[in-house]
C-alpha cells in the first residue's frame, strides 16, 4: 500500500514535469495534432478517400488520418517519451538518488504510467476536439464503438508506457536516447499506417508492421473512426477486433517483463 501511495503522489510530479518541457510537450502532446493538420490541409483538395467509382463516397483526408494520429499520439506519449526521459533522468544522475530513497521501481512505474495515462487522455481529447470542431471529423454516435476506442486506448497506452521504459536501457547516455529512440518511433509510424495508407503498402511491409504494436493499435482505432465498408481494405478484410486485442496483449506481458528484466536505477556499466 506504500509503494502504490508513493506511486499516486509521482503521478502528479510527473505530470507537471511533462507540462514544463516544451520539446516534449510539442514532439509528444502536440505533434499528432500539428500532423492531422498538415495532412489535411495539405491532401484535402485531392477529394475524398475510399470513394466509389463514379466519384461518390468516402470519407474526408481529416477523417481517414485520425485513427492513426490517435494511435501515433500513445506511441508518442508512452514510448517515445518515457524511453527518452527515463535514459536522461538515468545519465543525470536522477535515477542513482531516487535509488536511495525510499521510492522502489513500483512506485516509479506508477508514476510515470499515470502521467502518460494522463497527458493521453488529454492529448487524445484535444485530437478528437480539433478533428471534429476544425476540421469537420464526425465522430462516432454509438456507445459499442466508444467502447472499443477505450479498450484499445487503454491496451496500447499501458502497451507503449511499459515498452518505453524498457527501451530507455537500449541509449548508452541522455544524449544519445533521442538519436536512437526517435528514428525507431519514426520508422514504426511510416509502416504501420499512421502517415502512408496501410493498405497501399508493400504485403511484406504490411507483414513487417504486424510483428509490432502500433500496426494493431491504429487498426483498433480504425475499426472505431471509419465507415464498416473499409474493413474491406484491411489485409484480412476485417476489423480483426480480437486478434488485435490478443496482440496488444502479448506486447503488454512483453513489456511487463521486458521493464521488470532491463530497469535498473544505474546502468549496469556505469
Amino acid at each position: 500500500m506504500n509503494a502504490l501511495a508513493l506511486g499516486a503522489s509521482r503521478v502528479s510530479y510527473e505530470t507537471r514535469v511533462y507540462f514544463r518541457s516544451p520539446d516534449t510537450l510539442f514532439f509528444t502532446f502536440l505533434f499528432p495534432v500539428v500532423m492531422l493538420g498538415i495532412f489535411t490541409t495539405a491532401f484535402g483538395s485531392a477529394g475524398n478517400v475510399g470513394t466509389a467509382p463514379d466519384g461518390t463516397g468516402g470519407i474526408s483526408v481529416g477523417a481517414y488520418y485520425l485513427p492513426g494520429m490517435l494511435a501515433a499520439g500513445m506511441l508518442l506519449s508512452g514510448l517515445q517519451n518515457l524511453a527518452v526521459d527515463i535514459a536522461t533522468e538515468k545519465g543525470d544522475g536522477t535515477l542513482k538518488r531516487l535509488g536511495g530513497t525510499p521510492l522502489s521501481p513500483l512506485s516509479y512505474f506508477i508514476g510515470k504510467i499515470g502521467q502518460v495515462f494522463a497527458t493521453g487522455i488529454l492529448q487524445a481529447a484535444l485530437l478528437l476536439a480539433v478533428a471534429h470542431f476544425v476540421f469537420g471529423v464526425d465522430l462516432p454516435q454509438n456507445a459499442g464503438s466508444w467502447m472499443t476506442f477505450a479498450w484499445v486506448f487503454v491496451f496500447g497506452t499501458i502497451t507503449c508506457a511499459l515498452l518505453g521504459i524498457a527501451l530507455s536501457s537500449v541509449p548508452r547516455s541522455g544524449k544519445s536516447a533521442t538519436a536512437v529512440v526517435i528514428p525507431m518511433v519514426l520508422l514504426l509510424q511510416f509502416i504501420s499506417g499512421v502517415y502512408l495508407q496501410f493498405y497501399m503498402l508493400p504485403e511484406w511491409m504490411q507483414n513487417l508492421a504486424s510483428l509490432f504494436p502500433l500496426k494493431w493499435m491504429a487498426q483498433g482505432m480504425r475499426s472505431v473512426f471509419l465507415p464498416e465498408n473499409f474493413q474491406t481494405l484491411e489485409p484480412s478484410g476485417s476489423w480483426d477486433l480480437p486478434l488485435v486485442a490478443l496482440n496488444l496483449g502479448i506486447w503488454l506481458v512483453v513489456g511487463v517483463v521486458l521493464s521488470l528484466v532491463t530497469f535498473r536505477w544505474i546502468r549496469k556499466d556505469a
